[in-house]
Formats: C-alpha cells, sequence, structure tokens
C-alpha cells in the first residue's frame, strides 16, 4: 500500500481553459520518492491480468451523503436557482444539494506512481469517467464552478481538447461510448422527480458522438442507473421501480439495446433487498461485476463487490457470489479478469481479486478534505462490442407487443385455460415534483404514483394477444376475466420505442425454459395478423380521482346508512373532510375494502390477491349487501378506480397541501377520554393520528371524535363506555368542537385539492414554471388548472412521429 501525493498546487493552473477552468495537466511522483514500488498483488497483477493496463483514470470529488441516487441536481425544498445554495446547507434537515464543490480528473500509473491531473475545478464537480476505444480520449460528467448542473465532455489523455457535449437546463451523468459511435448516458431531461423522495429523476438517454441528436430510451419514473455495453452489444443497467410493489426492494439489473428496443430484465427483479449498481462485463466470461448495496442502496453505490452469471436464468440466487470480505464499503468495481478489480472506497483506490483480497494503490492527501476517488478505470484501448442495427422508426407513434400464451408462466395457479378475456392497458405518469418523502395525498399507504386507464385489448382463446401500444410510455397490464375482474397483475412496466415489436412467451413467463407449445411458431409467423388497438374506456375520466369519481356514488347508495347519525357497522362514507383524507376514503383503507398489494417487498402475487377481484368493495356493490347494486357505469368506474392504483387525488398538485391537522385541548383529552384511549390502553394516540381522523372538519359536531362519547339521549352515538359528555352543552365538547371548528376554518381559507379555489404549493408551481408548463410570471393570486397542467405536463413526453430518416 503507498499514498500519492500531489507535489503541484492546482493554483499552477493557466487560464486556458473552457469556462475559466484549467484543462492542463501536471505529474507528480508518489510521494516524491524515487523509490516507490508497486505493492506485491499489485504487482502479481500487473505481470498477469493488468498487462497492458498499467495506468487508471479516475475522478475525486465529494461525495453524497444521500440515498445511492442522489448526486446530482437539487431537492425540490430549494426553493432557489439551482446556483444559489452551496452543499451542506439544510432546510428542515435535508442538504439542498447532490453534490459539494471540488472535482479532479486524474490518470495514474500503477508502475511508476506517477499522477497526472487531466482536470481539476475546485469549485466544480467531475465524475464517470469512461475510456475512448482507441485509448486516446475520456468521456465524463462534469459541472464547472459556479454552475449546477452536470454535462458531457470529453477531453485526451493528455489534458489537452476540453470538449463539452451535450447542454441544456437538465443534468447529463453516467456515460458510456456505444460501438456505433453514439453515446448512452442517464439524464435529468426526462424532467421528473423520485416518487418517494425530494430529488431529481435520470433515465436513459442517448446522442451522437459530438452530443447532437439527444434522444430519451427510458420512460421510467424512477432512476435507471450506471449504463455499460455488454459484448454481445445490449446495455447493461439497473433499473428501479415499484409498480404494484414496494419502492425500496426493487433496482436490479436489465438490459436494453443501444436504440432503446427490447428492454429485459437481467437479474434479480423477483427479489428485493438489494440495489445492484455499477454493473460491468468481466473479460473473457458472460459474467458481470457490481456492487450489491444493502437494502434500499447506500450513498455513493456504496456495497459488497459481487459477481453475476446470468446463465442459471434472471431469478435465481445461485447466479450472484460476493467476494468483497467484511462490511459493505466498496464501490465502482471495474473488472479486468475474474480475478482483478479496480474498486475504490472512502480510503482510496484499491485492487481486489477474486477472492476479497485487497491492496490499496491510491490514497488522496488529508489537505483534500472531504475529497474521495470515485470510478477507477483502466486507461488503454479495446475493442469494440457488437453493432446491433437500430429497429427504431421514428415515423411510427405506436410499437406492438405480442404475447404468445398468457396461461404459460409462473405463479398462474387456479386461471384455467380460457379464463381470461382481455388486458387491462394502465400508464404510469411521471411525477413533476415531490417534497414529502410520502405517498399522501396520492393515497393513504398504498401508491405513490398516478396511474392512468389507456384501454383494453383482447386475449384469444388460444392465450395470445397482438396489440398497440404509445410509443415511449410506460405500460403495464392486468388480465381480466369475464367479469372483468382483475385475475393476475404485471407488477412492473414495459416500454417500447417507435416502430418496435417486441413481445413475451407468458405471464412472468419462464425465462429459463423454450416455449412448450408447437402452435407459437405459427402465431408468430402468422403475417395475416395484425396488432389491435387498444379500445378506449367510454366515459372515463383518468387518472381517477376520488372525490370527483367514487364520492358521488357512495353519496347516492351508501351514505344513507354509513353516515355520521346512522353510522352502520360503525362506518362513515360521507365525503366530508379529516384534516388530511376524506372520511370515506381513510374508511376504504382502514376497514380494507380495497386489495392493492402496495408497497410489499416482493413481486408477482398470486392471481386473485390483488385488484378488483380481491376487494371487498366490488362485493359490497354487487346487490347482494342490502339490496346495494351499482349501474353497470358505476360498477366500472368503482372497478377501474381500483385497477389504476386506488388513489385518493388524481392530481400531483395534491401533494403536500390541504394538511390542516386539529390541535385539541390536551387537558379535555386527558381528563375526558384516557381513561379508556391512553397509550397504556393500546388504544389511541391523544394527540396523534387516530385522533385527527376523528375529527369532521367540515360538520365538526359531527365528528366522530364528540358524537362517540356524546349520549344517545342527546343525539350522540353513546358508543363510549359509560356517559362522556351527557349534552352538547358541557364545556369540554364544546372547547373539543371548536378547536375542529378552528381547524375547519383554516381548510376553508386554505383548500385542498377537491375545493374550489385550491393552489398548488410553491414547490408543484416552480417545477411547472421551470419546466414550461405554467408562465414564468405567475401572481400570488392567479388561479392554476392543475388537471390541465400534470396533463400538458404528461402530454409533452408523448412520442412524436419524425420524417422518416429523421432522430
Amino acid at each position: 500500500m503507498f499514498p500519492v501525493f500531489r507535489t503541484l498546487n492546482r493554483l499552477l493552473f493557466g487560464l486556458t481553459a473552457v469556462c475559466g477552468i484549467a484543462a492542463m495537466a501536471f505529474s507528480a511522483v508518489a510521494g516524491d520518492s524515487p523509490a516507490y514500488r508497486p505493492g506485491p498483488l499489485l504487482q502479481a497483477m500487473l505481470d498477469g491480468d493488468m498487462r497492458g493496463a498499467d495506468e487508471i483514470v479516475f475522478a475525486v470529488r465529494v461525495s453524497g451523503r444521500d440515498h445511492w441516487y442522489v448526486s446530482f441536481g437539487y431537492y425540490s425544498c430549494d426553493y432557489g436557482p439551482p446556483a444559489d445554495h452551496a452543499f451542506g446547507k439544510y432546510v428542515d434537515g435535508v442538504s439542498l444539494r447532490g453534490y459539494g464543490d471540488g472535482g479532479r480528473l486524474c490518470r495514474l500509473n500503477l508502475r511508476t506512481g506517477q499522477l497526472t491531473v487531466l482536470l481539476d475545478d475546485p469549485t466544480g464537480g467531475v465524475r464517470d469517467p469512461q475510456v475512448h476505444y482507441d485509448g486516446q480520449k475520456v468521456l465524463f460528467s462534469y459541472r464547472p464552478g459556479g454552475t449546477g448542473v452536470y454535462h458531457l465532455y470529453e477531453i485526451n489523455i493528455d489534458g489537452t481538447e476540453l470538449r463539452q457535449l451535450t447542454n441544456g437546463p437538465d443534468d447529463d451523468i453516467e456515460p458510456a461510448y456505444l460501438p456505433d459511435g453514439g453515446i448512452v448516458f442517464g439524464s435529468s431531461r426526462c424532467r421528473r422527480f423520485v416518487n418517494c423522495w425530494y430529488s431529481r429523476v435520470a433515465t436513459l438517454y442517448r446522442c451522437d458522438a459530438d452530443g447532437s441528436n439527444v434522444r430519451m430510451l427510458s420512460s421510467n419514473n424512477d432512476h435507471d442507473n450506471t449504463p455499460w455495453v455488454l459484448p454481445d452489444g445490449r446495455i447493461l443497467y439497473m433499473r428501479w421501480e415499484y409498480v404494484d410493489r414496494s419502492q425500496v426492494h426493487f433496482h436490479h439489473l436489465w438490459t436494453v439495446n443501444p436504440d432503446g428496443t427490447g428492454q429485459m430484465t437481467y437479474y434479480g427483479n423477483s427479489f428485493g433487498g438489494i440495489a445492484m449498481l455499477d454493473a460491468k462485463p468481466i473479460p473473457g466470461t458472460n459474467k458481470v461485476v457490481a456492487s450489491f448495496s444493502p437494502g434500499h442502496g447506500m450513498p455513493e453505490h456504496t456495497g459488497h463487490v459481487a459477481i453475476v452469471d446470468p446463465s442459471v436464468g434472471p431469478d435465481d440466487r445461485r447466479a450472484e457470489r460476493q467476494i468483497s470480505k467484511g462490511p459493505a464499503v466498496w464501490r465502482d468495481p471495474y473488472a479486468l479478469s475474474e480475478q482483478c478489480f479496480l474498486v475504490a472506497s472512502r480510503q482510496g483506490i484499491f485492487v481486489m481479486d477474486g477472492e476479497g483480497k485487497t491492496e490499496l494503490v491510491y490514497q488522496l492527501p488529508k489537505s483534500d478534505g472531504h475529497m474521495q476517488c470515485h470510478e477507477p478505470r483502466a486507461l488503454r484501448a479495446r475493442p469494440r462490442e457488437r453493432v446491433m442495427p437500430s429497429r427504431v422508426d421514428v415515423s411510427q407513434a405506436t410499437g406492438h407487443l405480442f404475447l404468445a400464451d398468457i396461461y404459460y408462466g409462473r405463479n398462474m395457479e387456479g386461471v384455467r385455460r380460457g379464463e381470461v378475456k382481455k388486458l387491462l392497458v394502465l400508464e404510469q405518469l411521471p411525477m413533476p415534483v415531490h417534497f414529502s418523502g410520502g405517498m399522501e395525498s396520492i393515497s393513504l399507504g398504498g401508491t405513490f404514483t398516478l396511474a392512468r386507464v389507456l384501454g383494453t385489448v383482447p386475449v384469444e382463446e388460444d392465450g395470445s394477444a397482438f396489440f398497440e401500444v404509445p410509443a415511449m410510455r410506460s405500460v403495464f397490464f392486468v388480465a381480466l376475466d369475464e367479469n372483468d375482474l382483475s385475475l393476475k397483475r404485471m407488477q412492473s412496466f414495459v416500454t417500447v420505442q417507435p416502430g418496435e415489436t417486441s413481445g413475451c412467451v407468458g405471464c412472468h413467463e419462464q425465462r429459463t425454459q423454450t416455449f412448450p407449445h408447437t402452435g407459437a411458431a405459427a402465431l408468430l409467423a402468422n403475417k395475416h395478423r395484425r396488432p389491435v388497438p387498444i379500445t378506449p374506456v367510454a366515459g372515463l375520466l383518468s387518472p381517477p380521482d376520488y372525490p370527483r369519481d367514487i364520492q358521488p356514488i357512495l353519496d347516492r347508495h351508501c351514505v344513507e346508512c354509513h353516515s355520521p347519525d346512522r353510522y352502520e357497522g360503525r362506518v362513515d362514507l360521507t365525503g366530508d373532510r379529516q384534516s388530511q383524507w376524506s372520511i370515506s376514503y381513510y374508511n376504504m383503507r382502514r376497514f380494507n375494502l380495497v386489495a392493492d398489494g402496495r408497497n410489499e417487498p416482493y413481486g408477482n402475487r398470486a392471481p386473485r390477491t390483488i385488484g378488483s377481484s380481491a376487494s371487498r368493495l366490488m362485493r359490497l356493490i354487487d346487490g347482494s349487501h342490502y339490496d346495494v347494486k351499482l349501474s353497470d357505469e358505476e360498477r366500472k368506474t368503482v372497478r377501474l378506480w381500483i385497477d389504476a392504483s386506488a388513489p385518493y387525488a388524481g392530481t400531483y398538485a395534491s401533494l403536500g397541501g390541504g394538511i390542516y391537522p386539529v390541535h385539541l385541548p390536551q387537558p379535555v383529552l386527558a381528563a375526558r377520554c384516557a381513561s379508556c384511549h391512553g397509550q397504556d390502553k393500546g388504544g389511541l394516540t391523544m394527540d396523534g393520528h387516530r385522533v385527527q381522523v376523528a375529527c369532521n372538519l367540515d360538520r365538526p359536531d359531527k365528528s366522530l371524535l364528540v358524537r362517540a362519547p356524546l349520549a344517545k339521549a342527546a343525539g350522540g352515538l353513546g358508543i363510549c363506555s359509560g356517559v362522556v359528555f351527557a349534552d352538547p352543552g358541557d364545556a369540554d365538547y364544546q372547547k373539543l368542537v371548536e378547536a375542529i371548528r378552528v381547524a375547519g376554518g383554516q381548510l376553508a381559507a386554505g383548500k385542498r385539492f377537491d375545493m374550489p379555489g385550491f393552489r398548488p404549493n410553491k414547490y408543484y408551481i416552480r417545477e411547472m414554471q421551470r419546466f414550461g408548463f405554467l408562465p414564468e410570471q405567475l401572481s400570488p393570486e392567479a388561479q392554476v388548472d392543475y388537471y390541465a397542467t400534470d396533463e400538458a405536463y404528461w402530454r409533452s413526453f408523448w412520442w412524436q412521429p419524425a420524417q422518416v430518416g429523421a432522430e
């Protein structure tokens, strides 16, 4: 082990720089000592699997301290322009920046210890280097000092000719050269936020070698991460998603062709608990090395170094082998062979062998403070991977999906052949801003995202389906029976490129088996079979909105019995508002009337265990419950609301708005309620959630909090033990009602998304202004049509067919 110290100060840089930042090179010998020698492990590797790779390049920067994906961009709670706040400033305990100041791009000779700094920017940021195929230039992401955005740059390996490739207001990160001459990278040009956090999202894009012809490859709602090209020409990357399942468990390895077609799981998408990051091929094998970051992932992709062998299938845990020893402290693994890796940690750059033995090869001087080493790569020429011809037709607005046999798949037990009649096609809708970390007010403990119902397509008697879907939109499917109830949900999403035809063998297909039915080849080869278009659902507003779409149905059929006055079954289904929700929506969740399976650490649920077929609400409206029978149109509305994720709000403008807690008099609760409902009784916390949901802000005297303890003779429910309040004239009763009335007045003045005059909060407005969907000059009193603004935002991502030959 040895440290290599810089002997020349970065102030020696000249002014011959792009954006005022020096791009000249200077050198230093390790420790200023001519006696420097590589350590024994490094020397053995240099004489073995690293032969011809004497030099490496790497980045130096201030590491992020938030989730693995927060290493660029700004936080939604940062209200000023992106460059206004420095790393380390906090609002409500949250850092306003996804990065710190200070970055270098370095070149190190492992045999001599000579360090060459190719670029140094004391107030900028440098990350993600990749060496060109010819070994003569380096592609990387760079944020020049004084700016808040990363873009793609190239530089020669001698530190000359720094060239900016991309530009614009959004971040471009994690680039990789493509064998066809293009570049794949991650970018926040997708203009969406993490669905459960404060930070921006980056999805996959590609561009030409000079940065022109930028085109989106992925429509993911959340991150696509660290793309790298496999020997067969496909792009390996990490995809994070949570369609119908936990938001913190599924970030695994996927592949896609360089043109964006053929998106396919590579490893791990059926089990949770590991973020598989920075995966790269291991030369001479079909295996890859990756950082397995525990749980939801650690900052800067830190984890265990692991090898994945895909030959046993994408869901077999035997495919993975951890090679690093001890705690999860490693990041940025780069393979030269299955027995030779470059890795980084907080301590510096190391070599690691196939058994996890390590040796430090470079360490920053203490004077660099919070700076750390990142992303070591071998500096040498390498062969191009296989070039894959493009299958994209940019003149088309749609692509085609083919399903060979929906009954041939995993976890389909109990679904009889011929039982599936159609597929419900839905679209996950991206989120323009997030600032709470939770799903409120989109749902209560359920979905984080809204889903649009696009319509249905038929499934043939043989189990096949062939249909059109809109290009570049995240779609997923629900298999429906003859009553249009859910049999099986996809619990993932698929995207097709313009003109792409893609398909699968079956529902959650066995990817390690061939399709056994001889008719499949004939189905696929049938040139006369044409894809069917999606049949829209007539009369449906989508995404669904509970107060707008569901509450009127309950008012017509349910409220007569389930109200504050009758309270049959101790259920209130009125649309009156609590501090955050409507009373009926809260009770839908409280009594588990909807089975949505959200936030579970596994996917591929068994048939009929999620969605409309598993929801008690559908059985309560079929006529068997006190002759309550909805019209066909009403039942359809309820069913599609459930299968479209059962949201409360149908707009992202609702996030963080309309929440007005009731500040109840604690002495009254302690004196009149705590004997039965104190914490030591296993009951409700007197100032907590369960008290808040018992308050009716629209009609305070109808609140369960005061009606339950009020004697029946006085018009109350009288369901509390003993007589707590003999009549409404009780002074304590009046204090409770008054506290609820005050909160109700605040709600009436401040509004909620389902109330006339509601205005989204400043974060929603700011992002929609930045993205161009609201005017830059908007007075504080101006009304905002947030449903229309959401729709304009979503439609901006719809693929617009181009002239044939354009890209």
